[in-house]
């Protein structure tokens, strides 16, 4: 049983859902990464999605969008997203890693030596948002070789189809995307949310998270009594934005406490992972 597994078993014998949150690795500074994982860890998080910054991220909106530029200020590469990683290992080795990104990067670095350097980090999973399923057996098959899970999107939109064929190659969870358009958007319908989930687990046996349009402890909570995970970028992301350095750990540390506090306070989540 890899971590992602390990962290959801744990989590489904306790009827709790899980808290992902995302930053950008470098947003302000790879130093302040690394600091702001363990503070991620300290207050409460489950699983780690640090973001890869890249220069066109077409699904993000202008706070995702925003935290890449100020990353790639710093030229924080793939390599150095790696290494973060890997800082972050020397000191825990339970919180499960999810890089989260595009193509490009990937490509560029060539998916074999990714895949390989991936796992010497310490990487658990990955999230490609432009390697469509119908195209990854290759890249599953090399992520599964070296135990590494990999994650995929759904949005309101998907097809039964790729939904079916997301359910034979995803490991380790699901990404549902509440929301058509980019992260940060609003306006989340729930009952739409708890439809389409239950839609998804007529295939999907793997537990799926919740993200997009998350951005307070009542819709947190709501999310967390309809799915396995909640996921939250935008809100800490823009929490790290406007702190300043002196605050910024205290400040992101208070918000995901207030959002694992309202989670771990939804009822009658009942959880339909196999």
């Amino acid at each position: 049983m890899n971590r992602i597994e390990s962290v959801f078993s744990r989590l489904k014998s306790q009827d709790k859902a899980a808290l992902i949150p995302f930053i950008t690795a470098g947003d302000p500074d790879s130093a302040t990464t690394v600091a702001l994982m363990h503070q991620l860890t300290r207050s409460g998080v489950d699983l780690i999605e640090l973001g890869v910054p890249f220069s066109d991220p077409m699904a993000d909106g202008p706070t995702i969008q925003r935290s890449s530029e100020r990353a790639l200020k710093h030229h924080i590469s793939l390599k150095d997203v790696l290494a973060m990683v890997a800082q972050f290992r020397k000191m825990n080795q339970s919180t499960p890693v999810v890089l989260m990104g595009y193509a490009n990067p990937i490509e560029a670095m060539g998916y074999k030596r990714f895949v390989e350097e991936a796992s010497r980090s310490g990487v658990d999973g990955v999230l490609v948002v432009d390697y469509p399923p119908e195209e990854s057996a290759e890249w599953v098959r090399h992520l599964k070789d070296q135990g590494i899970d990999p994650i995929f999107l759904l949005s309101p939109t998907t097809p039964e189809s790729r939904v079916k064929h997301v359910a034979e190659l995803a490991k380790g969870y699901v990404y549902y995307v509440s929301l058509k358009g980019v992260t940060g958007a609003s306006h989340l319908d729930l009952q739409d949310v708890s439809s389409k989930l239950s839609q998804l687990r007529a295939h999907i046996r793997i537990p799926i998270g919740v993200g997009f349009g998350i951005r307070d402890e009542q819709t947190a909570r709501s999310i967390a009594e309809r799915a396995d995970a909640v996921v939250i970028g935008s809100r800490i992301v823009e929490e790290i934005e406007h702190s300043q350095a002196a605050d910024l750990l205290a400040n992101v540390g208070a918000l995901v406490e207030s959002l694992r506090h309202a989670i771990d306070a939804r009822s009658n989540h009942s959880s339909d992972i196999g």
